[in-house]
């Protein structure tokens, strides 16, 4: 096994092999997917799969509700672990999300990867009626609740006085099976974001910045920026960086045998505004589309070569793909296992 090779500025000890790839499929119950029915079983495909993770999203929108439905994947699973990706935490309070955690990671068998975010969708906050709060008070929230669910998936008591939340001797119960606690995830795009999950987080998703609408920007997915977010997460955490995991989520996958023109393809398709989740903000080349990596084009050989060159470019290590994606991503998982 090879070391890992990072830029200069991440802290990664010479010698140092890489973290062992994993690999996260999602669904959302939602009706494109077959709605709450097909989801358990979308779930054990992707452990027949062989995916290490399936994670469901949070929104008021048409799909299942995450606590739930991972209450029931604790029971119709047997080996992948189940996470949130990730809770928007403007809905709940984090002593309740604490206890619904700690449950689902008893009835997992200690499967759980809680992923809590600071919540990003506008429409979905004005939608419920719920407060949506400008983004440094959404941080200061996050940054409490963090703290609070800490101490809570230990087992232990919190006495917590923060400006946001205030908890006055809560024991956390019942006992999570994983020790010290399940995993924390967070992540994000921006330096503060960033910053705040390398204080807290054991799993830091590394995405590309968006809008203030949701819209994510095309300049945050190349490789260079990639990058930058990483040595953003190495400087804040400082020595806890090597105990970090890394995660990305690809946006697209394309098996072929002819990258260059399936990159052509996807730039005329970024030109005619097919993908309106994306904000246009700089124009990029077929080279920058196919060492995104955020992009999967090639075939699956050249996809886990591609791969391969992230974690040793970025030391990201944790893939997540769409559920659309996840029968195409699938025969690279093999490609990849063990290194």
């Amino acid at each position: 096994m090879t070391e890992v090779a990072v830029p200069a500025g991440l802290t990664t000890a010479p010698g140092t092999p890489p973290r062992a790839f994993r690999f996260a499929a999602a669904g959302e119950g939602n009706p494109q997917e077959g709605g709450a029915r097909k989801f358990i079983k979308l779930a054990q495909q992707a452990e027949d799969l062989g995916y290490d993770c399936f994670a469901v999203p949070d929104s008021v929108g048409p799909q299942i509700g995450p606590i739930a439905a991972l209450g029931a994947l604790a029971v119709a699973t047997d080996r992948i672990r189940i996470a949130t990706s990730m809770l928007a935490n403007g809905f709940r309070h984090p002593v309740v999300l604490a206890k619904e955690a700690a449950t689902l990671d008893v009835l997992s068998r200690g499967r759980l990867e809680l992923g809590v975010g600071a919540g990003w969708l506008a429409d979905d906050f004005h939608a419920a009626g719920i407060p949506f709060e400008p983004p440094a008070t959404r941080l200061e929230q996050l940054d409490e609740t963090l703290t609070i669910l800490d101490v809570l998936l230990r087992g232990q008591e919190c006495r917590f006085e923060g400006k946001h939340f205030q908890v006055r001797g809560v024991r956390g119960a019942p006992r999570p099976r994983q020790g010290p606690r399940p995993p924390l995830a967070t992540g994000g795009g921006g330096p503060r974001m960033l910053a705040l999950a390398a204080k807290h987080a054991d799993i830091v998703s590394v995405i590309p910045p968006s809008t203030r609408d949701g819209k994510m920007l095309l300049s945050g997915i190349t490789l260079d920026r990639t990058i930058e977010r990483v040595k953003l997460v190495a400087a804040a955490a400082g020595r806890r960086f090597a105990e970090i995991e890394l995660n990305w989520t690809i946006t697209a996958v394309i098996v072929t045998d002819d990258r260059e023109r399936a990159a052509d393809m996807a730039l005329a398709a970024i030109d005619k505004g097919l993908h309106p989740n994306l904000e246009v903000d700089v124009t990029l080349s077929a080279e920058d589309i196919l060492e995104s990596p955020y992009v999967a084009i090639g075939t699956h050989e050249q996809i886990a070569d591609r791969i391969r060159r992230v974690r040793q470019l970025t030391s990201m290590s944790y893939v997540g793909v769409f559920p659309t994606q996840m029968e195409a991503f699938a025969p690279v998982i093999p490609l990849l296992r063990h290194e």
